[in-house]
């Protein structure tokens, strides 16, 4: 039994077989509701943010493949793992590009969907997302601090050579993997991501490179890792530095021979994959300590490219905070919002630990509190002094007031997902909080 029970949206057109996986995903603890197509997932969605999709790709009306391609990007924290009795190669490629956290075939085996929505929603916890792709994100590379790392992305985007991404935690190493990919021969193939600080080692080596029937218990069937279904295209390996020495030693082979076993195989495989990889850890500090293999690291470091904090490009706070303003009026429907002159000087005063991901979550937490449809430097200044708090002290342990929480629902209509961004808690919290207050997580009343 989990901890907290997470909550499952199945989308799933047979009747019999959705309540067959209510009541399994039920007596594991979870908390399930179940639609039968994906057009009554995305109404639910709006209303009622969930933290983990099930669904199965063939569905009348809109397939699962587009409906992938919608939560990608109108909901990018949460994970969809896709269920499918058609469950070749190609299909799962095609539903991992979309943004599939995992896939399973029918007839499935119930402990091992309990694993795969399990791992999935640690990793989507583990993970601090890159803005979404309806988010413009190509646009976040074309900025003037970034001009001349853009020249060399486009040069060596056709290469095959590995490269190699440094920069802190937030500055766009993923954004500028898949800019690789795009201006590569390979961009008509798949682009995967894998994030290996989200893994435990026991898992992490499988997601790479598959397993076959009865390598481990409840490996019920045989799996291709993300190596394989990369296949032609590219394979974005953020925080490689995070990657344990017996994991290390196979990449190395895969780098130098072009070749892998799944786990539990018996003869290696060919693969036609580019590694791009990514991390903020100090690699040659890491190299003289024993953690990192120096071959590995030359080996990957065929390209370097080296991603600027934002605090070291002052002249891309103002136009990434523009742009962000732009997206997010619209999403958040107040576009008449706009800054002041020295609202965007307030802004380009701070140093920005957290880059621009942390630029982006402010911009979104002053459209959504401010009053009236100016951002002005007092507002700028407050809500950066409360980032600088949260920076230095740890949260209360008493989490936010009943008050605190009546009053964010309110300023965001309702949207749970956005308040507990807001109150910088997770939506699981954000769920026990309600509960704890006896309002069972229904806010129709405000």
């Amino acid at each position: 039994m989990m901890e907290s029970a997470a909550r499952v949206l199945v989308i799933e057109d047979d009747s019999v077989l959705g309540r067959v996986l209510l009541d399994i995903l039920q007596q594991a603890g979870f908390e399930a509701n179940h639609v039968v197509s994906a057009e009554e997932a995305l109404l639910r969605l709006r209303s009622d943010p969930v933290d983990i999709l099930l669904a199965d790709l063939r569905l009348p009306g809109m397939g699962g493949l587009e409906l992938l391609t919608q939560v990608a990007t109108r909901w990018p924290e949460i994970p969809v793992v896709v269920l499918t009795a058609f469950g070749t190669v190609p299909e799962a490629v095609e539903a991992m590009r979309r943004g599939a956290a995992d896939f399973l075939l029918k007839p499935f085996d119930r402990a091992h969907l309990i694993a795969v929505l399990e791992k999935s929603l640690s990793a989507a916890a583990r993970c601090r997302p890159e803005p979404p792709p309806g988010s413009g994100a190509g646009d976040l590379l074309e900025t003037p601090g970034l001009c001349e790392i853009m020249r060399v992305v486009r040069r060596v985007g056709g290469m095959p050579s590995t490269v190699l991404i440094r920069g802190e935690s937030g500055t766009g190493k993923g954004l500028i993997a898949k800019a690789l990919h795009d201006s590569s021969a390979r961009r008509a193939h798949p682009f995967l991501k894998l994030q290996c600080a989200a893994f435990p080692d026991t898992l992490l080596e499988s997601e790479l490179f598959g397993y076959e029937k009865g390598a481990f218990t409840g490996a019920t069937s045989r799996k291709p890792g993300r190596v394989e279904l990369a296949d032609r295209g590219t394979l974005f390996l953020d925080e490689i530095g995070e990657v344990a020495a017996p994991l290390q030693v196979k990449l190395l082979r895969l780098l130098e021979e072009r070749s892998f076993e799944r786990l539990g195989g018996t003869h290696a495989r060919s693969v036609d994959v580019r590694i791009v990889a990514a991390t903020h850890r100090p690699l040659e500090s890491m190299m003289k300590q024993g953690l990192f293999r120096e071959d590995l690291f030359y080996r990957l470091n065929v390209l370097p490219v080296h991603v600027p904090s934002l605090r070291e490009r002052k002249a891309d706070i103002e136009v990434l905070a523009l742009r962000f303003l732009q997206e997010l009026r619209v999403a958040c429907e107040r576009q008449e919002m706009r800054f002041s002159g020295c609202g965007l000087k307030a802004l380009a005063e701070y140093h920005w630990p957290g880059n621009v991901r942390e630029l982006r979550n402010v911009v979104e937490r002053l459209v959504v509190i401010v009053d009236g449809d100016q951002i002005r430097a007092a507002d700028v200044r407050v809500e950066l002094g409360r980032c600088t708090d949260v920076a230095s002290t740890k949260p209360p342990a008493s989490g936010p007031t009943r008050e605190e929480l009546l009053s964010v629902l309110e300023r965001t209509g309702g949207n749970r997902t956005l308040a507990a961004r807001l109150l910088r808690i997770s939506r699981r919290t954000l769920y026990n909080r309600l509960a704890s207050y006896g309002m069972g997580g229904d806010t129709a009343g405000l």
